[in-house]
């Protein structure tokens, strides 16, 4: 674990629409349960009605995966919380939490167009456009976290789908953490997770500290290249 730690996480901005394309045929492929791999999809466990129980993503990113796995110590597991959207289900899922993310960010007196700005920076909006997609509907995108080997998740500072500035990958690199063990550990466990992926061929989405991924849109943007994932809205 100690290899994964040192190198901080880097302070980033968001990603914007990468009009690069390089599309590819590539199949979604399912993610298997394993010793080290969990599978806990959380919106069906949630009660959304367009709740996806298959985790699937595209081919490249399934080997990817395992891949990381592999590099995990000995002991400690990835749990899979979202991989492949359905259309609908990002329809789903960007309608319900926007009330939320307005309230949190006192975005009442924003036009409706600067609130999805803001919005989209958690949930992506849903533009039905297979070139340009949410990064979930195309495959190329995994939300997880890691369990130890006493089987209790890792501490990583907030809840899966929380809205606050505390879910980005690299809050615990702008604060100081010395005197603050908890805030150095969480600190420490997203460089973890962080390296691991991105050793693995991963990137992550700066807004999103459980959110990694490749292919789409996003890791197009913020890796100068073209994407090579369209969206596929139902399967």
């Amino acid at each position: 674990m100690k290899k994964f730690i040192s190198e901080p996480i880097p302070i980033i901005g968001d990603p914007g629409n990468c009009e690069r394309r390089a599309f590819i045929d590539s199949p979604l492929v399912e993610i298997h349960q394993s010793e080290k791999i969990l599978i806990d999809m959380q919106y069906p466990a949630l009660g959304f009605k367009n709740g996806e129980k298959r985790c699937m993503a595209r081919k490249e990113v399934v080997e990817m995966l395992y891949k990381a796995a592999d590099l995990l110590p000995k002991g400690y597991k990835f749990v899979i919380w979202d991989a492949w959207r359905p259309f609908a289900l990002q329809k789903e899922l960007f309608v319900y939490y926007s009330e939320r993310i307005i309230k949190e960010f006192h975005l009442e007196n924003k036009t409706k167009e600067e609130q999805e700005i803001e919005i989209g920076k958690f949930i992506a909006n849903p533009v039905f456009d297979r070139e340009l997609p949410p990064a979930h509907t195309t495959g190329g995108a995994i939300d997880l976290t890691i369990m130890g080997p006493d089987g209790k998740y890792l501490e990583f500072g907030t809840k899966f789908d929380a809205f606050t500035e505390k879910t980005r990958a690299g809050y615990y690199e702008t604060i100081n953490v010395d005197n603050n063990p908890k805030a150095e550990e969480i600190r420490n466990n997203r460089r973890f997770l962080y390296n691991l992926m991105k050793e693995a061929g991963f990137g992550n989405l700066p807004s999103e500290w459980w959110h990694y991924e490749y292919g789409d849109k996003n890791w197009a943007d913020i890796q100068g290249k073209a994407a090579i994932y369209d969206g596929i809205f139902e399967y």
